[in-house]
């Protein structure tokens, strides 16, 4: 057991999903997973272990953001010696071309948190996926034939902005969506030398203001999921 994770020692997985909401942890285990039992409930945090095609596979929420996001991979990784970490979630679209329902695939992930600024002062170090899983998701996603944006996307620490111009400067430079957690992710898998990955539904749009209903969402997700299992 660890702070926030109360599973025993065996029950969690080496490759775990991650999406930010526990109920969609919840939903994940119920809907792919077979066998699948509750490892954790810490805070309400929901946490499950099933097998996908003979596989054992954990699914663990973190909440929204950086700080609640590396609590909970913090953990996974020192006390239970977890290997991948894959997030799944949702984002919203910076650029035209990246539309509702299309599925993106980071590359890398910038951020406006100050998570690194501790470890690096003024130098910036550049969150990035591990390779083999990136080369794999694409590879799977041309082959389920989805409508998929690989690249560079944000994790920003804020949801609800003053300024309704500020995507503006990361869509410049070619970010294609935003969401809150995979820049962190992607930097605690590399302090820790394991694998990281962020898969994304575009559930809305900076650009054309619209958003998916939740059937629509649903759907979606499932594509999402069905992909990244398709590469574990």
């Amino acid at each position: 057991m660890s702070l926030h994770i109360n599973a025993k020692p065996g029950e969690i997985a080496e490759t775990v999903l991650l999406p930010g909401d526990p109920l969609r942890a919840k939903w994940i285990a119920e809907t792919f997973l077979e066998d699948s039992f509750r490892y954790n409930d810490v805070r309400g945090m929901y946490g499950y272990t099933g097998t996908y095609k003979g596989q054992k596979i954990s699914v663990q929420g973190t909440g929204m953001g950086a700080a609640s996001t590396l609590i909970y991979c913090h953990e996974l990784i020192n006390d239970y010696g977890v290997k991948n970490l894959i997030r799944v979630g949702s984002a919203g679209s910076y650029q035209e071309e990246v539309k509702l329902r299309d599925i993106v695939i980071a590359m890398s992930a910038s951020t406006d948190a100050s998570f690194n600024k501790s470890r690096f002062g003024a130098a910036t170090f550049a969150p990035t996926a591990n390779a083999d899983l990136f080369l794999k998701a694409v590879e799977k996603a041309k082959e389920m034939k989805l409508s998929f944006k690989a690249g560079n996307i944000l994790s920003s620490d804020i949801f609800y902005d003053d300024d309704p111009d500020y995507y503006k400067k990361w869509k410049k430079f070619g970010v294609l969506c935003v969401e809150m957690e995979a820049a962190a992710i992607y930097t605690i898998a590399a302090q820790h030398n394991i694998n990281a990955l962020a898969v994304l539904t575009i559930s809305d749009s900076l650009i054309t203001k619209e958003e998916l209903s939740q059937k629509d969402r649903e759907t979606s997700l499932n594509q999402m999921i069905e992909l990244v299992l398709g590469i574990v």
